[in-house]
């Protein structure tokens, strides 16, 4: 199954070896130069290797800090995504990778700064030592340069007699390292899913650390403790020469005392383009947050699911989109992602929003949701949108058949497709790549099906009026009974219609057998592409991933299964 493995994921392959590629030529390359250049000959007599290892480092480092900003320029994504002459195929799929992208960069970031780090500690203690009483030769003539005056220090450490860290600390370059160190390491610690899911607002505030980081990182170079030897020295000083006549160093004598200054800053060279385009991105944000967004309807579901209908001039959207969504009296601040759960067609447009963090607990208690005493409209906070966005659902219609799976609230993106599909359907001059869905929906609770049951029960009702019962085979998997609906479900079995969703397709009890589903799909449709689109959990998610290598063929006129994943 490699082979089919590669066949699917060629591009993404291609794309984080080239990466990698450019990471190691860049490393390497400077490397080399460091460890060769003649103006930094003096400089390595004293830190050796680690000079090379910083700089290599660092300018990785730079690499992968302008590259970190892209993938999360949602208007720039957006963008691309919808130039379909240049983005089409795989090189559209991987824009719905773009997270994943950002964290293989965030990662190379921290393993280059660790490098950098680890390499400047030796440069210290190295600077040091040569100060000491016990340095001699062109170690000891290194370090003492600058004491004189006319001339300049290649040694930022001035006296043994000193502390290394207070020293390095009353620098630019200390101060801003230590800035940059501490700012990753927060931005690290609260990006893994254990915080993201225990407390958003925390992983979303540390996050915004990143403003501190780019401006210390701008200023770091700024302070110049490596030094080399400038040119017009080097033209004078003939290092091969005068390298073992160190003692002879003289203004007249053939071998002037070499003088030597900073590299100049150029992390910010590195840093400006994304910077820009990033701070584009938030003036957008800024003109939609003036925008007024008029509420236009609340429902309240149960399982504490809050269904907002509203209306903002110029908005446009398409099936399977996202927005951002601001509530300045809960935060000023903080923009939540909410799948839109409305169709195109319609003249509103909708999100379904679960009580799942204290943001979204405050939100509900706002609109009077869970049970509370229902607002008046005009009574209600006052909403901001950005967007909206694209993402993995909205290349449905671009797939002859497409599987839809859900687990729990991720049933909400599938909500607008489903409603598209229904539009589509009732409009006779449309024409759609897409002639057959497959819709797969796992819950726990039965009450969580209310809410969405009543679009499947139109939808069903609509295909069978259009004598298209063959497009949508939906199955719902019911995970979690109490033993009092298991005798209800029992009762009522033989009934023409589900007594759960009261859809002429029963619920399923349990599980999934994804086998058995991508067997039968396979088997179904040889030859074709199918699109596999996912919101829910990871483990699910790995499961089906695991399924789409498994039931693809390897010959490349065979049935082939291409994994999509919501993820905002």
């Amino acid at each position: 199954r490699m082979g089919c493995w590669i066949l699917h994921e060629g591009l993404t392959i291609i794309l984080v070896l080239l990466w990698l590629g450019v990471n190691l030529y860049l490393f390497i390359d400077t490397f080399c130069w460091y460890e060769e250049e003649e103006s930094f000959y003096y400089t390595r007599a004293i830190l050796g290797s680690a000079l090379a290892w910083a700089r290599a480092s660092a300018l990785c480092l730079n690499f992968n800090c302008m590259l970190i900003l892209l993938p999360i320029s949602r208007n720039l994504i957006s963008f691309i995504r919808g130039t379909s002459l240049c983005c089409r195929g795989p090189w559209r799929r991987q824009l719905d990778k773009n997270l994943k992208f950002h964290k293989l960069v965030a990662y190379g970031i921290a393993v280059n700064a660790t490098i950098h780090i680890v390499a400047h500690v030796f440069n210290l203690e190295r600077y040091h030592a040569s100060q000491a009483e016990e340095a001699e030769g062109l170690l000891a003539a290194l370090s003492k340069l600058g004491n004189a005056p006319n001339e300049t220090y290649l040694n930022p450490i001035r006296t043994f007699h000193t502390n290394t860290i207070t020293e390095l600390l009353r620098t630019t370059a200390g101060i801003t390292g230590l800035v940059i160190s501490l700012a990753l390491i927060l931005i690290m610690t609260s990006s893994t899913e254990f915080i993201r899911r225990v407390s958003y607002e925390l992983f979303w505030y540390t996050h915004h650390v990143f403003i501190i980081f780019f401006i210390s990182l701008a200023l770091h170079g700024a302070g110049r403790i490596v030094r080399g030897q400038t040119p017009e020295s080097l033209s004078l000083h003939n290092v091969t020469f005068c390298r073992d006549h160190h003692a002879e160093w003289q203004a007249a004598a053939p071998c002037p005392v070499p003088q030597f200054s900073g590299k100049e800053p150029s992390a910010w060279k590195w840093v400006l383009g994304p910077v820009v385009l990033y701070a584009c991105e938030r003036i957008i944000r800024f003109w939609r947050f003036q925008q007024e967004v008029v509420i236009t309807k609340v429902v309240s579901h149960p399982s504490g699911v809050l269904e907002l209908h509203m209306k903002k001039r110029g908005f446009q959207m398409a099936p399977g989109q996202y927005i951002l969504v601001q509530c300045p009296s809960i935060s000023p601040l903080e923009w939540h992602p909410f799948t839109l759960t409305s169709a195109p067609q319609e003249d509103f447009f909708s999100v379904h929003i679960r009580a799942a963090g204290d943001w979204t607990r405050a939100l509900l208690e706002a609109f009077g949701a869970e049970g509370q005493t229902p607002k008046e409209l005009w009574s209600l906070p006052r909403l901001a949108v950005d967007g909206p966005f694209g993402a993995a659902l909205t290349d449905v219609f671009h797939y002859p058949v497409s599987v839809c799976v859900a687990a729990g609230i991720g049933v909400t993106p599938f909500a607008a497709l489903l409603k598209s599909i229904w539009y589509k359907c009732c409009d006779s001059q449309t024409r759609m790549k897409l002639s057959k869905v497959y819709f797969y929906w796992i819950c726990r609770e039965a009450r969580a099906f209310e809410w969405f049951a009543n679009l499947l029960l139109s939808l069903e009702t609509r295909m069978s009026e259009q004598g298209k019962t063959h497009f949508l085979s939906y199955r719902i998997f019911l995970t979690g009974w109490d033993e009092n609906q298991a005798i209800h479900i029992a009762l009522h079995w033989d009934e023409n219609t589900d007594v759960i969703t009261g859809l002429k397709q029963k619920t399923f009890y349990g599980r999934p057998h994804w086998d058995d589903e991508f067997k039968r799909m396979a088997y179904s449709h040889p030859g074709s592409s199918i699109g596999v689109f996912f919101c829910g959990p990871k483990p699910l998610s790995r499961t089906l991933q695991r399924m789409c290598r498994l039931y693809s063929s390897a010959d490349p006129r065979g049935v082939h299964f291409y994994y999509n994943e919501e993820s905002f």
